[in-house]
């Protein structure tokens, strides 16, 4: 039986890895996926999953005016399972979409993204995730600068943190900490932009 699945974790905590391994077990079975990710995030360039140890896959990219349920349909309706890297950029009607697929293609869609922002709000496509998806689970990770679970994303600048700005600003550990709740209000500021300490 189908189903909509959102995993959701801090920055680092193996979200795409997780996609190109699951993607790797299906293909090995003869499977078909499609793999999606947001047309926002263009560090290897629009329509690239990668994750931090060197692995990478082409994706199809998805902007606000994509519709999923069409295109899905568009590469391959007969699709064994569909995975989306970055579920957080998605939009409502994205989600509703998704949800459609599952439920009239009986295609399985497996999201894996951050639920929160830096601010600690939610992002659009995790709110409606966080509410319609049939299985969701936490993928963990630790604090940049202690051993407690990462739950909230540290945005920073020049070695300072930052809680103010706009939503949306791609970037890895050059502008993001995965952190405890105690270090994303009071990071150790010696320690900002530096690598991990040991």
């Amino acid at each position: 039986m189908a189903q909509l699945f959102f995993r959701y974790g801090a920055m680092n905590s193996g979200k795409t890895i997780e996609i190109l391994k699951v993607a790797h077990n299906y293909e090995e079975q003869g499977k078909r996926v499609i793999i999606m990710t947001s047309g926002l995030d263009t560090r290897d360039g629009v329509g690239h999953v990668s994750s931090r140890i060197g692995l990478k896959r082409t994706a199809h990219p998805i902007f606000k005016e994509t519709n999923l349920y069409d295109e899905v349909q568009r590469i391959d309706a007969q699709a064994n399972c569909v995975l989306i890297d970055e579920a957080q950029f998605m939009t409502k009607e994205h989600v509703f979409q998704l949800a459609k697929v599952v439920d009239d293609l009986h295609i399985p869609v497996m999201t894996f993204g951050l639920k929160n922002d830096f601010k600690n709000e939610l992002f659009e496509g995790s709110k409606y995730l966080l509410l319609y998806a049939d299985k969701i689970e936490e993928m963990k990770t630790i604090c940049w600068f202690c051993t407690k679970k990462a739950i909230m994303n540290l945005r920073f600048h020049d070695n300072q943190p930052v809680y103010e700005g706009e939503q949306v600003q791609i970037g890895g550990n050059e502008a993001y900490y995965p952190v405890c709740r105690r270090h994303y209000f009071n990071p150790p500021l010696d320690q900002i932009g530096k690598s991990r300490p040991k």
